[in-house]
């Protein structure tokens, strides 16, 4: 009789602890389905978050494409801007042998001046399209000089040459010529800076280091979309070169 009930106490305390064995079973296997789903959730967010920007950075590239190609069939379309040409790497206008510097000279000549005027309205209609509102950010009309000469002379030079373009942009038109609006005006001084670089990008020849291109700025892509100048100021002063 004792022994019978020694062997049923040992079998009843083995059923009791039984289910505490698999309660914890279940609850490890739980935590680990609950675990891989949250690490799923954050997987997916990652993604998402990836592919919205990868789509963010896409836009932004392509339409700064789109802005190009359209600077450069303005430069194409019309035979007077022959020789005006678009670097897409650089992200810049070249106006190559138009707008040749003369040696230690900030000065461009008259057809020099006429063709930054006939050219520029058709960057200033880009620029003020939808698409140019959204994503071109500044233009910086930058001189160059070439080696010889001192560091410091040349970037004194590079930027008068620089300041001379926004001169003749903003400088009374010539007989014949097509008058810039008071509104074309205000949008040079509203998008237009200067910027000047002594030596540092040579070309092959001393000449094709004498000029001057226009660098397009795009904005990133968190950064708030150009606004339009509300006011149009006629206050432009004189030209102090």
């Amino acid at each position: 009789m004792l022994g019978t009930r020694i062997t049923i106490g040992k079998k009843l305390k083995d059923e009791a602890e039984k289910p505490f064995w698999i309660s914890f079973a279940d609850l490890m296997t739980a935590l680990m389905v609950m675990f891989l789903l949250v690490m799923s959730v954050a997987l997916l967010a990652v993604t998402k978050t990836v592919s919205e920007e990868q789509r963010a950075a896409d836009a932004r590239k392509d339409a700064i494409e789109k802005l190009l190609d359209k600077v450069e069939q303005a430069a194409q379309e019309d035979p007077q801007f022959s020789g005006i040409h678009v670097n897409r790497d650089r992200q810049t206008v070249d106006f190559g042998d138009r707008a040749r510097f003369d040696t230690a000279s900030h000065q461009l000549n008259k057809d020099q001046a006429r063709l930054l005027r006939a050219f520029i309205p058709h960057v200033l209609e880009i620029a003020n399209s939808e698409l140019g509102n959204d994503w071109l950010k500044r233009i910086v009309v930058e001189g160059f000089a070439d080696k010889r000469g001192s560091y410091l002379l040349n970037l004194n030079l590079s930027m008068q040459r620089s300041q001379r373009v926004l001169c003749v942009l903003l400088a009374k038109a010539d007989a014949g010529e097509e008058e810039l609006s008071p509104q074309q005006h205000e949008d040079i001084r509203q998008l237009f800076l200067v910027g000047g670089y002594s030596s540092n990008s040579q070309k092959d020849t001393l000449e094709e280091s004498r000029r001057i291109e226009l660098r397009l700025e795009f904005r990133g892509i968190k950064e708030p979309s150009r606004t339009p100048p509300t006011a149009i100021e006629n206050n432009f002063g004189t030209c102090a070169l």
